[in-house]
């Protein structure tokens, strides 16, 4: 009977793409080989964080503030279910993913921040989406250690081809855990579906380490994508001050944080960690200079804009811009400014199902925008 519910809630799969609403901000803008109209899907979104896309053609947004929103055909309702969130500085309702079968089984994932002031967690639930609500709302998984400080708490989620979920834990800014293969602060997780461990985890069989980490030595990896393709996986991470990093993921990977770093101390300026490399821990494929505070993380795989195929678009907070970013055998060896200025704070970065591109500013009167 669900898979029926279901089914009926993504009925019209076939008209995707046919019939996009929006207001239309800016035509033509130019690019070096591309061109595009700068389109507002939904306005007076509270800090949305993350946006997943419905086959019916609507939305899902996330507001850090705890609400997750519908957008369809321009109008913005509040979907019901919703767990509470601690929503204070970074924390709040954070990503938000379809389940690959979503057609059949209507299942939502979400990252949010659980507990309270004094010990907050980032954690995973799930819950299946009937009638403008979200029923049998689960926790799948929550990090090991907690903490009172508001920031770093991630969290990006990018499922693999193999019907495993990746997600990125900040490192609440405690720094010397993301080192700790007994915690999950500062890493990257594999998750089943379920929001267990897989056996095939690269630490699964350590008792000294917890099963779920994939990779580790990260800060606070807000951007997460996975090249269908081949499964690269691409991840963006907040340095302190400068550092900010785009890293290609191995399988029990350590990115170095905080005993090497690109950035500097923010009251100091000094060198931050012991030093800028180290031969047993992984470089970063590209250091973002100046500062981008990257959020959101696409690949363009679509044939819409043609000359960006393969290209990467990392999203910036601080740096109010769009980075396309070229890479050949793991080096980036062209990089391109979209939006700088236009739009704000750029908190999330999609590839629609139809090839178009979306935006999500982080503002307390946030949008969602489309580039088509």
């Amino acid at each position: 009977m669900r898979r029926g519910r279901a089914g009926a809630l993504v009925a019209g799969l076939a008209l995707m793409g046919s019939a996009l609403a929006g207001e239309v901000i800016e035509e033509g803008i130019g690019t070096e080989y591309e061109q595009f109209d700068l389109v507002r899907v939904a306005g007076e979104l509270e800090h949305p964080w993350s946006v997943a896309f419905l086959p019916d053609g609507g939305y899902l947004v996330t507001e850090r503030t705890g609400a997750l929103k519908h957008v369809r055909d321009g109008e913005v309702t509040t979907v019901d279910g919703v767990p509470g969130v601690v929503a204070r500085g970074q924390g709040g309702l954070l990503d938000v993913s379809l389940h690959p079968g979503f057609a059949g089984n209507g299942l939502v994932y979400f990252t949010y921040v659980t507990g309270d002031s004094d010990q907050s967690y980032t954690a995973l639930a799930r819950g299946r989406l009937e009638d403008g609500a979200l029923h049998e709302v689960e926790e799948l998984f929550r990090q090991d250690r907690g903490g009172s400080n508001p920031g770093h708490f991630g969290s990006r989620l990018a499922w693999q081809a193999d019907g495993t979920l990746l997600m990125t834990i900040g490192d609440r800014r405690q720094e010397d855990p993301a080192q700790d293969l007994a915690s999950h602060t500062g890493s990257l997780v594999r998750l089943t579906e379920d929001g267990k461990a897989p056996a095939d985890n690269p630490f699964a069989d350590r008792d000294d380490a917890q099963p779920h980490i994939f990779a580790y030595g990260l800060r606070n990896s807000q951007g997460l994508v996975v090249d269908p393709a081949d499964g690269t996986i691409w991840l963006t991470d907040h340095g302190p001050r400068g550092g900010d990093e785009l890293n290609r993921i191995e399988a029990g990977g350590n990115y170095g944080w905080p005993v090497v770093s690109l950035g500097r101390d923010y009251r100091s300026e000094e060198p931050f960690g012991e030093a800028r490399r180290d031969a047993d821990m992984t470089d970063p494929v590209y250091e973002f200079l100046p500062t981008l505070a990257p959020s959101g993380l696409a690949l363009v795989t679509a044939d819409r804009f043609e000359a960006w195929q393969g290209n990467l678009l990392a999203g910036g907070l601080r740096a109010e811009r769009i980075l396309r970013i070229v890479i050949e055998d793991d080096e980036v060896v062209h990089m391109e400014e979209l939006l700088h200025g236009k739009i704000g704070r750029i908190r999330d970065v999609r590839e629609g199902p139809e090839g178009h591109v979306y935006v999500l500013t982080d503002h307390s009167d946030g949008g969602l925008y489309r580039l088509e």
